[in-house]
């Protein structure tokens, strides 16, 4: 069977959900080989082989934590030229898609972003992806050279499979243009102890109807009772009620939890594309002719303020 490379996103050696979700889907193309580099990556293997990888190929230097994307690019590619892999699949993160960009140049292959599903074809693997804001559902397949493929968190449910995991160390030679770019300071985000937004099973957004950064209280409660990562709408960002780094949108950060709860939100096609591919959807908002409610699976015609906090007091009374 042809060897299919994933990218392992990892920190520190703790292996992040959606790599595990990589390997899921890369079983069913072939047998996956792992590549995880930086701090840390030799670390991976026990994860990475739980999970189907039957090879783990790993490489650490200076390079990959002073310099930005490059020397992860050089690397990926050597593990390519060893490998001559039937695909390749990348994590659809920002850092995770200017990998697979450069390495498909690199190498004259046709690239896939933002894949929701994958499936073994005749003539080589088919992704579906969502398109037009998720009004249209594609099924594509890669016409020239080796396919790189990023899929998007929560594309697939993470299935245990155990093999082998061999450790191998891979040979790295960077570029001349792997330290074109140089880290010159780090600042670590506070954490909430709330799951990643693009990684969580359950998000719950606020936007214009929360009316106020100190009524975002009410959402976090919510979200809070769920183990749901928090979300906020365009309208929310702009007005300074909540982080750009929880927006949720075509110009924020795209989503597809298994459950997606959407308060005060008018559903805006900006705000659209970045959630419609959540698996069951649930909006609270007071106007009926919300254009959100043309998606959901389960509506609330009220006033998310009356509404919200009856739901969280429910989920928190059955949790105990």
């Amino acid at each position: 069977m042809a060897e299919v490379l994933v990218y392992v996103d990892h920190v520190d050696g703790a292996v992040r959900k959606p790599t595990l979700e990589l390997l899921t889907l890369a079983r069913r193309i072939g047998e996956p080989v792992a590549v995880a580099l930086g701090p840390g990556a030799e670390n991976t293997a026990a994860a990475l082989a739980e999970h189907g990888a039957v090879k783990v190929l790993t490489a650490d230097a200076p390079e990959f934590a002073d310099y930005l994307v490059v020397p992860k690019v050089d690397a990926l590619q050597a593990a390519y030229e060893a490998v001559s892999p039937a695909a390749v699949l990348v994590p659809s993160s920002a850092e995770g898609k200017e990998i697979a960009a450069r390495l498909a140049v690199r190498i004259g292959s046709g690239i896939i972003t933002d894949a929701v599903d994958l499936e073994a074809g005749d003539e080589g693997p088919v992704a579906t992806q969502s398109a037009f804001a998720a009004s249209f559902t594609t099924k594509s397949r890669i016409t020239k050279g080796t396919p790189v493929i990023t899929v998007k968190p929560n594309s697939a449910a993470v299935e245990a499979a155990p093999a082998a995991g061999t450790v191998e160390a891979l040979s790295v030679s960077f570029s001349e243009k792997a330290t074109g770019t140089k880290v010159v300071s780090r600042t670590p985000r506070e954490s909430t102890g709330r799951p990643e937004l693009t990684e969580a099973a359950i998000v719950v957004s606020g936007g214009r109807g929360v009316n106020g950064a100190e009524n975002f209280a009410i959402i976090e409660a919510l979200a809070d009772s769920l183990g749901a990562a928090v979300g906020a709408s365009r309208a929310a960002v702009d007005a300074g009620w909540y982080p750009h780094t929880n927006q949720v949108g075509q110009t924020g950060k795209s989503v597809s939890p298994q459950l997606y709860i959407a308060s005060g939100i008018s559903g805006a096609i900006q705000h659209r594309a970045g959630m419609q591919t959540s698996k069951t959807i649930v909006a609270i908002n007071k106007d009926a002719e919300a254009p959100i409610f043309d998606l959901v699976d389960y509506g609330v015609v009220g006033d998310l303020f009356d509404v919200v906090p009856q739901l969280t007091e429910e989920v928190t009374s059955r949790k105990g």
